[in-house]
């Protein structure tokens, strides 16, 4: 994929790495360039220092090429700009801009912009380490799925996946066995102390975790 990044602050750095590592065409793009430095020398694609809202730049960095764009700048303002201008201008198919403030995030995406908001993301994975531990809601923006982590047990030691799935409140996705990552069918045996990540509807969850004892 090509995705231009603009901001090369810690997370904009880290994106461009991870996205370069992988083999995609990046281009990251910074008011100041001391901030390239946190690519460090791995880093093979394009940097250039400038403004996210100078459309001569942007042409001449092949934007209207770009399969995605994203704003990851220190300033909301900032990233709601360039956002629009990469989405209502230049017609890039997928536009992704980071919020700190919750308060914006709803105008960002009644905008048509898909959204990350830090901040609320951090507060609910603390809320989830602190009050249900095995379980996170903050994975699903809705609110109305999350994921909770089973250990099992003797009571369920040989029972199929299938027989666990419960329509519509609770799904295995993934079981984690001496270290090894499964993708369980249907008929796939639980052993005891496989770690069991699911799928659960959240108003399903006290009736959740009280069939398996958590």
């Amino acid at each position: 994929m090509n995705i231009m990044i603009i901001g090369c602050g810690r997370v904009g750095s880290q994106l461009a790495l991870l996205l370069s590592q992988e083999d995609h065409n990046v281009t990251i793009i910074d008011k100041n360039p001391d901030s390239f430095k946190r690519l460090g020398g791995t880093f093979n694609g394009i940097t250039a220092t400038g403004n996210a809202f100078n459309e001569s730049l942007l042409r001449e960095l092949k934007i209207e090429k770009q399969d995605a764009f994203v704003s990851v700048t220190s300033g909301d303002n900032t990233n709601l700009m360039a956002s629009q201008i990469a989405k209502k201008i230049f017609k890039v198919p997928r536009v992704i801009a980071r919020v700190y403030d919750p308060k914006r995030a709803d105008i960002f995406r009644k905008l048509g912009l898909d959204v990350i908001s830090g901040t609320s993301l951090v507060a609910a994975m603390m809320r989830d380490k602190i009050i249900e531990n095995r379980f996170t809601s903050y994975l699903v923006e809705t609110g109305e799925l999350g994921v909770i982590e089973l250990v099992v047990g003797e009571d369920f030691k040989g029972r199929k996946v299938e027989e666990i799935n419960m329509p519509d409140e609770f799904l295995v996705t993934v079981i984690e066995r001496r270290k090894r990552v499964i993708i369980p069918q249907p008929d796939t045996r639980l052993e005891v102390d496989d770690k069991v990540m699911g799928v659960v509807r959240t108003s399903s969850l006290d009736k959740v975790k009280k069939i398996f004892r958590l």
